[in-house]
């Protein structure tokens, strides 16, 4: 839900995610985002989490920092997100680096496939920060689905 500021310009997490969603109209390159994306995000808390507890919890407070300046809303469902992330990476116990890793693996594969059918490259290849805007274009479909504003 697009909305703007009161001096009537686009607010960042709108441009970010309107910039984010021209390289992803392909519908089935839209289907893997919503299935890769959270599968790397996932697996990335996990492998940080097998190397430091530390680094993984750090990863994800200096994100939930990021939303917080981008959009209350967003950022409240990206902690909901993050405390599910976290038990699931808490649950794999003793597997948690072989999962994670082959996980983030397959996951970018079908990030790069996507992009692939979809012909264009990925945002991130642009500006690093895309590469936290893509959980909240999952999230997106979800408050869109809901009637939720962001």
């Amino acid at each position: 839900m697009q909305t703007s500021t009161a001096n009537g310009s686009m607010r960042e997490v709108d441009r970010l995610l309107s910039h984010y969603g021209e390289s992803h109209r392909n519908p089935t390159n839209e289907k893997i985002h919503l299935v890769c994306i959270p599968l790397i995000l996932a697996s990335l808390v996990g492998l940080m989490w097998a190397a430091s507890a530390w680094l993984a919890l750090g990863f994800i407070a200096a994100s939930l920092v990021y939303y917080a300046r981008l959009s209350p809303a967003f950022l409240i469902a990206m902690s909901l997100v993050s405390v599910i992330v976290l038990g699931i990476v808490s649950a794999l116990g003793e597997q948690r680096l072989l999962i994670s890793l082959a996980v983030f693996v397959v996951a970018w594969i079908g990030q790069f496939v996507g992009h692939r059918i979809e012909g264009k490259k990925p945002s991130f290849f642009e500006d690093l920060r895309y590469l936290w805007v893509g959980p909240l274009f999952c999230l997106s479909f979800a408050f869109r689905a809901l009637g939720l504003r962001w």
